[in-house]
């Protein structure tokens, strides 16, 4: 200010109101002297600072976090209670471009989320973790958490924590900074103005580094829960100082921007040499004329029809083609007669998620497997349908259905098990996802026996004409 007054003011991170409660939009649902709404100023200033907020994603688990796409102005997801580091994991792959910030209690994190948060540091991902550590399950009532201390009592240890039957306290921090993969670990705590200025700079760090793509950084906040510990908001800010901090103390674990674990140490192997097939110029990626950026495929049926196996192939051939692929099978526990499916992606873009909840090209092995799944496929998408005609009892559906009878097919060429591979060719000849060649290729290292080779290029050829000789549609 001009007269040299401090000027206060809610950060543009913050929405103007809070539209949880009708009556309470100019506040938060914590609890006086709580230390979340502090932690909540700071990633604020840190993104203000930065000016990231039009690309960082704020990934709030349940927990008394859980509101915080209420309060922030940012991309928000809710994640389960402690999926925080997975659903970050998620977010940052699918949006490369993006900052993400996974905010998690210690119950949320150090529990039910230890594996998440564990396997997350040492993949070394791209994500600022924000853990807030109050030694206690403060949303549903102050049981004993993960973090308590020894002495502390709790409402499942009304008698304080014991060692000798509940454990020590997890340390966080120290655990994750044995990993090679985390860039940057800090424990600080918001129990007084030099230690909040200390968070502060802790918090906009671990943002910084996301800027820079620079890998995994977590700061641990030793935070204040007045209510379930029964104090004062004075009385818990001594109780940080006394009881927290000589159990947990405040200092920087690690701070060291390096590679990825292993990225100098062993080389990455090309996708044709993994796979012991010649490197050849047409393996570059791109994107054919016409061809979608990704497609995805379902394919279903039963047990011992090789709707696998099919999957396989359209995923390795993708590989081949230089794509980004993704293959999720789904199959029950018998080996033979019960349902099967599976989801493949092909993309010459990084793909969001193995599921094809609506696929672009349904093929059904069955009528089972057509009357379960033909909904999901959009209008602009196509069914290859294991027949001749479509069930006379089958209700219309918006996708177009192509008949091709490859089980029929395959017993005719004397293959019986090559229907899928009939059904194989008459994709490619729907859809060109796939040079022929290429998957040629994949079918003929898959067999041995130059029988079966032969068989499988006849079952091949045999889709292809289905589709070739089939009517205008």
């Amino acid at each position: 200010m001009p007269d040299g007054r401090a000027s206060h003011a809610k950060s543009p991170v913050f929405y103007e109101w809070y539209d949880r409660k009708p009556d309470m939009k100019h506040q938060t649902h914590y609890c006086p002297g709580c230390g979340h709404g502090v932690a909540h100023k700071l990633v604020a200033e840190a993104v203000t600072d930065l000016g990231i907020q039009d690309q960082t994603i704020f990934v709030s688990s349940v927990g008394c976090s859980v509101f915080g796409y209420y309060y922030f102005d940012l991309g928000n997801v809710q994640a389960a209670h402690g999926r925080g580091p997975a659903v970050a994991t998620g977010l940052r792959r699918a949006n490369p471009d993006s900052i993400v910030i996974a905010y998690q209690g210690d119950g949320d994190l150090a529990a039910i989320g230890m594996a998440e948060i564990i396997h997350a540091a040492n993949r070394g991902e791209k994500i600022a973790v924000i853990f807030i550590n109050n030694a206690t399950y403060g949303m549903t009532g102050g049981q004993m958490a993960p973090t308590t201390p020894v002495g502390q009592v709790a409402t499942t240890a009304p008698w304080g924590r014991r060692a000798s039957t509940d454990g020590h306290p997890i340390h966080v921090a120290e655990l994750l900074a044995t990993l090679q993969a985390p860039v940057y670990i800090e424990r600080v705590a918001l129990n007084d103005n030099r230690n909040v200025m200390r968070a502060r700079k802790a918090v906009r760090k671990a943002l910084e580094i996301q800027t820079r793509q620079a890998g995994f950084a977590l700061v641990e906040i030793l935070s204040a829960c007045p209510t379930t510990w029964k104090l004062t908001p004075p009385d818990a800010q001594a109780f940080i100082a006394e009881a927290l901090v000589p159990v947990f103390p405040l200092r920087v674990f690690k701070d060291a921007e390096t590679t990825a674990p292993g990225d100098d140490a062993v080389p990455v192997r090309p996708v044709a040499e993994a796979l012991d097939i010649a490197a050849e110029p047409g393996w570059a990626r791109k994107g054919r004329a016409g061809s979608p950026r990704t497609l995805g495929i379902k394919v279903a049926g039963f047990g011992g029809q090789g709707v696998l196996l099919l999957g396989q192939i359209l995923a390795e051939a993708g590989l081949r083609e230089g794509m980004e692929v993704s293959w999720l099978p789904s199959y029950g526990p018998e080996m033979r007669s019960g349902s099967a499916h599976c989801h493949v992606c092909l993309a010459h873009d990084c793909i969001g998620s193995p599921l094809v909840s609506h696929p672009d090209i349904l093929i059904a092995m069955n009528n089972t497997s057509l009357r379960k799944f033909a909904a999901s496929v959009p209008a602009a998408g196509t069914i290859l349908y294991n027949g001749h005609t479509p069930p006379a009892d089958f209700p219309a559906c918006e996708a177009g259905i192509v008949c091709v009878p490859a089980s029929e097919i395959a017993d005719r060429i004397g293959a019986a098990k090559a229907a899928n591979v009939v059904m194989l060719g008459a994709l490619l000849a729907e859809t060109g996802c796939l040079p022929e060649d290429t998957v040629t290729a994949v079918l003929d290292r898959a067999v041995k026996s130059p029988e079966l080779v032969a068989m499988n290029r006849r079952a091949l050829e045999a889709g292809r004409c289905v589709i070739a000789s089939a009517p205008p549609r």
